[in-house]
């Protein structure tokens, strides 16, 4: 079994509460209120940009040219494609990248960024990929889901996210992340293995959190 078949075995019963919970569901059958979208689409936005620092540090902390390219181009995608998909919405919504920008972060999306970046700059490339691999992949997993709700990607308001997410850039984009994490992991000792793990797990458990303060809308 590969590393990353391992920790996605690990964390299935977190990530089937994502599946499963009231905003997730709301966007694929389109009873999500806009209110609720609207605060997740800020805090996301935020979150964003800490999730791209995350890469930022796998390429500083990467002494191999085709790998720094690799954390390179991702942080081209969060900044310039996942986040296209959010300002779309904020346009849709009248919201600024000014005004979007001066939101105050959530404290779950603060715990969560922080503890995201504390593991990349402690860690190496393993620490930093593992600390990434869990947004990325559960929100590829939940686009997949919800694209195959018959309708839900028509939807006039939310198929454009869902459609973002299960699409082909994105999907190949995971597709390499996944396949960068078993590279990475290949050969290490069990007891890093066992860290990693854990940090997947701990990013896991924070993204159930996001969801679930999203649709609270606590601040």
């Amino acid at each position: 079994m590969c590393f990353t078949e391992r920790v996605r075995r690990a964390a299935d019963p977190i990530w089937q509460a994502y599946f499963t919970h009231p905003f997730v569901t709301g966007i694929g059958d389109g009873s999500l209120s806009v209110e609720k979208f609207r605060f997740f689409l800020l805090q996301d936005y935020l979150y964003l940009y800490d999730y791209a620092k995350v890469f930022a540090l796998g390429l500083l902390k990467s002494g191999i040219p085709e790998e720094m390219r690799f954390f390179s181009s991702n942080v081209d995608a969060v900044l310039n494609g996942e986040m296209n998909t959010h300002r779309a919405y904020m346009k849709r919504l009248g919201i600024s990248d000014g005004e979007a920008e001066s939101v105050r972060m959530s404290l779950a999306n603060r715990a969560y960024t922080n503890y995201m970046l504390s593991v990349g700059y402690s860690g190496g490339v393993p620490e930093v990929l593992a600390a990434i691999l869990a947004c990325s992949w559960s929100y590829a997993e939940i686009g997949e889901r919800l694209a195959a709700a018959p309708g839900a990607a028509a939807h006039p308001f939310y198929g454009e996210w869902i459609t973002g997410y299960a699409g082909g850039e994105y999907q190949a984009t995971n597709r390499a992340l996944i396949e960068r994490m078993d590279a990475a992991a290949a050969g290490l000792s069990p007891a890093r293995l066992d860290a990693l793990e854990q940090v997947f797990l701990d990013c896991s458990r924070f993204e159930g959190q996001f969801w679930q303060m999203s649709w609270e809308m606590a601040e």
